[in-house]
């Protein structure tokens, strides 16, 4: 099969969820004989034209003076034209929604027979707070759009999955993100964050409001684990809301900010050596930072909601409200006892289901299937 992977920032990955899936996932397909392509801007520290086997387009963005907002729509567009117009693609694979929907709408994609266009749709955006009420109202129209115009939707949790069918009536494929189990970690590395091992609570994450880092905070310092065992926040704190949280609680000595940690060795040993992890996002999707921390050894405390609870199900303490983190804090020598049996239930569940190798071969018989499908259940007919 020739696929292509469109809306990425490009591979290797030097970016985040959607780049280290294309990475993984166009890697795997081409070791198993595919003729695959990813979309990567000209901006991309890799200039070469492959990469492990995998061809790279390198599509002109003026994100880098327009800002990313803005500029990722040129940039789609200019994409999936060229994929369109330049290529014979069996397969496009839209690595989300919230940018394409003009180039959708543009070219007719809901009409198109070949190639076959498949949609990402990643978490429900439009409830991201971090947007104002017009944007959101306008990423809400464009999940609409989304599904009115794509050939066939890919839910990447159980969750989104239910979603789209309860709320448009439209069946999506399920199909997850993964994540590595490593065996490198180092306590020393430690040292330079001023951390000790099994002493601290965890958070890695983007500093935004749905992401529920107040709500952990606020829990913690109300409980007796106040000043006992620090609280750490990992994540870059040049966002509004994280300055917003810096001014409230940068004072606070149990609480620290240390902002975003890039080496990925030193990242997984900061998760390892954690006492309990706090993974709170709650708009949706099967979030990289949530399967990451399981496959490093972290005991969960997760936001009581869908998304979270399809992928940790019963192996995670619950809850949604600062007042519920306090009651968990302070209790967590009745909780620590099911610690061990909760974390090794994580790593079976990211080697039988979140495997990078598994999830290969998953896409490979989705990839398989649309072909053979040809068109009889498109979302949009």
């Amino acid at each position: 099969m020739k696929i292509a992977f469109v809306s990425t920032r490009g591979i290797p990955n030097n970016y985040g969820g959607f780049e280290q899936f294309a990475e993984y996932i166009s890697v795997g397909l081409v070791e198993r004989g595919h003729d695959v392509t990813v979309y990567s801007p000209k901006f991309h520290p890799y200039k070469d034209n492959e990469y492990k086997g995998v061809h790279l387009k390198h599509i002109y963005s003026p994100e880098l003076w327009m800002g990313s907002s803005i500029g990722s729509f040129f940039y789609d567009f200019f994409s999936l034209k060229d994929a369109l117009k330049k290529e014979k693609f069996d397969i496009i694979y839209e690595a989300g929604y919230t940018s394409i929907i003009p180039a959708y709408i543009w070219f007719n994609v809901k009409n198109i027979k070949s190639p076959i266009i498949t949609t990402n749709m990643d978490g429900l955006e439009y409830k991201r707070t971090k947007f104002g009420a017009l944007v959101r109202k306008f990423i809400f129209w464009e999940e609409k759009m989304a599904v009115k115009h794509s050939h066939y939707l890919i839910a990447d949790n159980m969750g989104i999955h239910d979603y789209y069918k309860e709320k448009y009536g439209k069946s999506s494929h399920y199909l997850a993100y993964g994540a590595d189990i490593h065996d490198d970690y180092d306590e020393t590395l430690l040292s330079e964050f001023g951390l000790l091992a099994n002493n601290y609570y965890l958070i890695v994450a983007r500093m935004e409001p749905e992401n529920n880092i107040e709500m952990a905070i606020r829990g913690y310092l109300k409980s007796k684990e106040n000043g006992v065992r620090p609280l750490i926040l990992v994540g870059k704190t040049n966002t509004p809301f994280a300055k917003e949280l810096l001014k409230k609680y940068g004072n606070e000595k149990a609480v620290r900010f240390l902002g975003g940690i890039y080496d990925f060795k030193k990242l997984n040993s900061v998760r390892y050596f954690s006492y309990a992890y706090f993974h709170g996002h709650s708009v949706g999707g099967t979030n990289p930072s949530l399967l990451e921390a399981m496959a490093s050894n972290c005991f969960m405390l997760a936001h009581d909601n869908i998304f979270n609870k399809a992928v940790l199900g019963d192996n995670a303490f619950y809850y949604n409200s600062d007042v519920q983190v306090t009651d968990l804090l302070n209790r967590m020598d009745m909780c620590i006892p099911e610690k061990s049996k909760m974390v090794n239930a994580n790593l079976d569940k990211i080697r039988s289901e979140y495997s990078w190798s598994h999830l290969v071969d998953l896409h490979e018989e989705y990839f398989k299937w649309l072909m053979q499908d040809n068109g009889k259940n498109r979302t949009n007919e």
